[in-house]
């Protein structure tokens, strides 16, 4: 039986290029053309992408100065 690799290895082009085929593959779902018999199944894997797009997000480690006090904006 498989089983999946915990010690995943990315590079942040990696993440990016992920990242950017999400994206393109939500537009693409999201198009008025495109066949409405697709919709519902549409619907779940727009969301299924939000989702995954969220916790890629959530992956990251922002810079944030810590000798000086930071001011957003």
């Amino acid at each position: 039986m498989t089983h999946y690799n915990p010690n995943i290895e990315l590079t942040v082009a990696d993440m990016e290029l992920i990242e950017d085929a999400l994206r393109q593959s939500k537009r693409r779902l999201s198009m008025p053309e495109g066949p409405e018999a697709d919709a519902p199944i549409a619907g779940r894997t727009i969301r299924e992408i939000d989702e995954l797009l969220g916790r890629l997000h959530n992956q990251k480690v922002f810079f944030r100065p810590s000798k000086t006090p930071y001011v957003s904006g």
